[in-house]
């Protein structure tokens, strides 16, 4: 099953308090994630923990589903990162920030693994 949303990013406390060590299990769990509500897990048919695909016109990540009882029914939440990133527009309109809110998208159960960051960053190598 594949779910038509609108994916917002932020800042998360689990991810700043990670960030001095971006090579860790610990900021890998706190920002490689896409947190949903209870209608669209229960649409995608999965639990959480279960892999899905984020895609949208600007990229496509492999991340962990999460239960989040707060969001809306469409609405997605990946924390800043480089697994949300992968799916923002890189068009920052001149001001030297990417537009981190409100990109249409889709998710959908994988079999597929997420990249650790390692691996994440060496698609956008030149």
């Amino acid at each position: 099953m594949k779910c038509d949303v609108n994916i917002v990013t932020g800042r998360t406390i689990e991810q700043g308090a990670n960030i001095e060590n971006k090579l860790s299990q610990e900021y890998f769990e706190a920002c490689a994630r896409c947190e949903v509500g209870p209608e669209d897990l229960g649409e995608l048919g999965v639990s959480e923990g279960t892999n899905v695909k984020v895609s949208t016109d600007f990229g496509t990540v492999v991340v962990p589903v999460a239960l989040c009882e707060g969001n809306p029914n469409g609405i997605v939440f990946i924390p800043m990162g480089p697994w949300a990133n992968a799916v923002v527009n890189p068009d920052t309109h001149g001001c030297g920030m990417p537009g981190f809110k409100g990109i249409s998208g889709t998710i959908e159960p994988t079999d597929d693994s997420p990249l650790d960051l390692k691996k994440l960053m060496s698609l956008y190598k030149e």
